[in-house]
């Protein structure tokens, strides 16, 4: 949904259509248009029982398996994100990434560990995943419910946070957003997830490393993953031959510069011209989906990039 909220002209979707490329829109489980299931039911804690990881080891694979099988072509990846954050943990552990031409990373995210959001920090130091999570028994972060609204509102009496402007607060001072594309925004975003997936990137934060989901106690890591602690994410893993086109933000709250060099650290093995780095200073982490001027910083150069690898 996130990708359709702006006008046609304005909307990568449309863009990459009109220049003649078949579009597949992907749903992360638990949003809006993304809520069946063969057995559980979204009212249940069992349906909420996931996290990220299961993103990078399910359903990613499984959207892109589909979409080669009823096209019989890879296709090109566009993620923004923990669009991105999916996308180069699948990469790090083999996976999806011998069934895609390109992947074009809009505002990676990998390493939190110098986000710069009052908000975001607030939420990760505080432990609120866990807090929602095992004080009120609330397996779904639904943003629009009254339990998650009324916990942010009372975060909001932090210093340095300002609740008149969450979207502000959360991704840093946009660059070309307009009025009316924030109040669409916030009318649809953000979507709900699980709390566990909250957690986990809150671990993130708080850790300073990228790890699978860490079940605190040693007995239960050990009967998930045959270890105590978590097994990390290794960024350095993927094939140096996969073409990756990162965009990064210089004000981004989210995917802060500190994080993405650490990142980027991660793929200086790639091969020539199979990583190509463009910064957008003046950027902040919504302007890449619905800035007005995305067209001309980004989404042309995306599409520069995915003809260079047909």
């Amino acid at each position: 949904m996130t990708w359709l909220l702006g006008s046609p002209e304005e909307s990568l979707p449309y863009i990459l259509a009109d220049r003649g490329f078949d579009v597949w829109i992907a749903n992360n489980r638990g949003t809006r248009w993304s809520r069946r299931h063969v057995s559980l039911d979204p009212s249940s804690r069992s349906y909420w029982n996931w996290s990220w990881d299961d993103i990078v080891v399910n359903d990613m694979p499984a959207i892109v398996d589909y979409i080669c099988s009823h096209t019989g072509q890879k296709p090109h990846y566009v993620g923004h994100s923990m669009g991105t954050l999916v996308a180069l943990a699948a990469f790090s552990e083999g996976r999806m990434v011998d069934k895609l031409k390109s992947a074009a990373l809009l505002s990676p995210v990998a390493y939190l560990s110098h986000i710069t959001t009052p908000i975001g920090i607030v939420l990760a130091k505080a432990f609120v995943g866990e807090l929602i999570s095992n004080l009120f028994g609330i397996a779904e972060f639904n943003p629009a419910s009254p339990q998650v609204s009324n916990l942010v509102r009372s975060f909001c009496r932090n210093p340095g946070i300002n609740c008149y402007d969450l979207l502000t607060s959360f991704t840093g001072k946009n660059y070309c957003l307009n009025n009316s594309a924030v109040d669409v925004f916030l009318k649809y975003e953000p979507q709900p997830t699980s709390t566990k997936t909250l957690v986990h990137l809150a671990q993130t934060v708080r850790d300073g490393v990228l790890t699978k989901y860490d079940y605190v106690r040693p007995d239960v890591n050990v009967a998930k993953y045959g270890q105590a602690d978590p097994p990390s994410y290794n960024m350095s893993a993927g094939p140096a031959w996969a073409p990756l086109f990162p965009r990064p933000a210089g004000r981004d709250s989210l995917s802060a510069p500190a994080d993405v060099g650490l990142l980027l650290d991660d793929l200086r093995g790639h091969a020539g011209d199979r990583l190509a780095v463009q910064y957008l200073q003046q950027f902040a982490h919504a302007d890449f989906v619905i800035g007005v001027c995305a067209k001309d910083y980004v989404y042309n150069d995306v599409i520069s990039f995915f003809h260079r690898f047909r």
